[in-house]
């Protein structure tokens, strides 16, 4: 059984960290590999080694599979850990490695194709008799065809890419009178964003939540799951609020979903980190939506329910190591929440709001963790996702975990640029939210950005001067101080508020 001695991450900021971290704890060396725009960059220092792979955009960096080969020969690395994103789900990448015999830290080749196409991913599922949302089994290109079709399943649909991912060919149809010209628009998207025109229709779930499993397998044919994750609160498809558990679960609905995330693992013979993400109708009807073949930005709220590094399983399992436990040997114990700190402004339509972290100062305190790659002064490049950071709180309870998430929200203090701070802020304190009643259109039901807008506030330390200097005010003069020069009114309060 090889054990690996050198890993390079291929990916940057927060994530690459976070592998580096957990394999440094194994007494295993890493390597960075960095764009010019990323020299500075914490990961970069925190790494053993580090490569120059190319200029800032990751078309000519991040995505260099040959430069990536290169780096890890050159260092003596013999495993590659790719995170989340850039060539995390690259079927093409993971048989380079192969070919090269480096260890690809993540799943087969086969494994990362077959669940690369929804549609391939649907059929591989029904065989395991895994729940599907009705819908079609093959790519649709007939538009009077797939009308038909649409009338058959019933409206509200939805007209999907095949390869589609982060909401891009994704189009909600309403009635047959808009069916042609947003299906044009889906399949026009997913042409220029995947390469790959190819969509699919399914019934579109009124008031649904996502709820994804994240499913751990081995090269020995285990395969168990790590419970469930919420990521029901999103904007524009991509979430920025997770927890686990769901507050909507119960234990029999919990062990049915399980089950079904297991054997749609198993469907494509999976090893390693990986999510099985379902859609939850308000009736607790669920039906599998996709499968991730990955570790995924959110996998802090299971590490911190269950106990367990997710990034040492990997690694040991890339390895060839057999899980250490069966599936009734996993428990979970709390509460936790993530969310994802992006440097976008929420009061703008959530746009990218790029700058310098002139203040940079992150919350601490028991049951908080942050997950970053990014201190005081360094700048949020535009080159790649705008997040900043993730934000976890855990304690024993939801509604513990909620107040413990508004207090190290309001710790943390970030200056120089819009955050989605105060917009998570805002979800915590939102009663849809902390009731447990709320769907993937929170943000459309419940936000405005003038709830964002900010009003004056006097502090506790003003409030005690201000008492104390009318105190003074009122005090009748005495003999010996009508001697005195004549006091000056006070502007400590003016001048207090003026640079405020």
């Amino acid at each position: 059984m090889p054990q690996i001695k050198k890993i390079l991450v291929a990916n940057r900021g927060e994530i690459a960290l976070r592998v580096m971290r957990s394999a440094r704890e194994m007494g295993i060396k890493t390597v960075a590999v960095y764009s010019e725009a990323d020299r500075q960059a914490l990961h970069v220092r925190f790494a053993d080694e580090a490569v120059l792979i190319g200029p800032p955009p990751s078309s000519e960096s991040y995505l260099k599979m040959d430069k990536i080969i290169q780096a890890a020969k050159e260092t003596g690395a013999d495993a590659i850990h790719p995170g989340y994103g850039f060539l995390s789900e690259n079927e093409d990448f993971s048989q380079l490695c192969e070919d090269n015999n480096i260890i690809f830290i993540g799943p087969s080749p086969q494994s990362i194709e077959l669940m690369g196409s929804k549609l391939g991913a649907k059929a591989a599922v029904a065989k395991f008799n895994v729940p599907l949302v009705p819908g079609t089994a093959e790519p649709i290109t007939d538009i009077n065809k797939a009308k038909k079709l649409a009338l058959e399943i019933g409206y509200p649909v939805l007209i999907k890419a095949s390869a589609g991912g982060g909401g891009k060919g994704m189009r909600i149809v309403e009635n047959e009178n808009e069916f042609e010209e947003q299906m044009e628009r889906a399949v026009s998207e997913a042409i220029s964003s995947f390469g790959d025109g190819a969509v699919f229709i399914e019934k579109y779930v009124t008031k649904p939540r996502h709820i994804e499993f994240q499913i751990f397998g081995d090269k020995h044919g285990n395969v168990v799951h790590f419970f469930e994750r919420e990521c029901s609160v999103q904007r524009r498809h991509q979430k920025v609020v997770e927890e686990a558990p769901s507050a909507v679960l119960t234990p029999a609905l919990r062990k049915a979903m399980g089950e079904a995330a297991v054997n749609a693992a198993k469907a494509c013979n999976y090893y390693g980190a990986g999510t099985i993400e379902f859609i939850l109708n308000e009736n607790l009807d669920f039906y599998f939506l996709e499968m991730n073949t990955r570790l995924q930005v959110e996998h802090p709220v299971t590490e911190e329910i269950t106990g367990l590094d997710l990034v040492q399983l990997q690694i040991k399992v890339a390895q060839g190591e057999p899980l250490p436990f069966k599936q009734e040997e996993i428990t979970m114990k709390g509460h936790a929440i993530e969310i994802r700190v992006y440097a976008e402004d929420p009061a703008n339509n959530f746009l990218p709001d790029i700058g310098t972290l002139q203040t940079y100062v992150r919350p601490q305190g028991h049951g908080i963790r942050v997950d970053d790659g990014f201190e005081q002064g360094m700048n949020i490049p535009f080159y790649y996702d705008p997040m900043i950071a993730k934000l976890i709180a855990y304690a024993e309870t939801r509604e513990q975990a909620i107040e413990k998430m508004i207090r190290a929200i309001r710790e943390y203090k970030i200056t120089g640029l819009e955050t989605t701070l105060g917009f998570c802020e805002f979800v915590m304190q939102h009663e849809a939210f902390r009731s447990g009643h709320f769907d993937t259109k929170f943000v459309e039901n419940y936000f405005k950005p003038d709830v964002l807008k900010k009003t004056p506030t006097v502090d506790e330390s003003e409030i005690a001067a201000l008492i104390a200097t009318q105190f003074f005010n009122k005090q009748k003069p005495t003999a010996q101080n009508q001697n005195n020069t004549q006091q000056q009114p006070s502007h400590w309060r003016t001048n207090r508020l003026k640079h405020s």
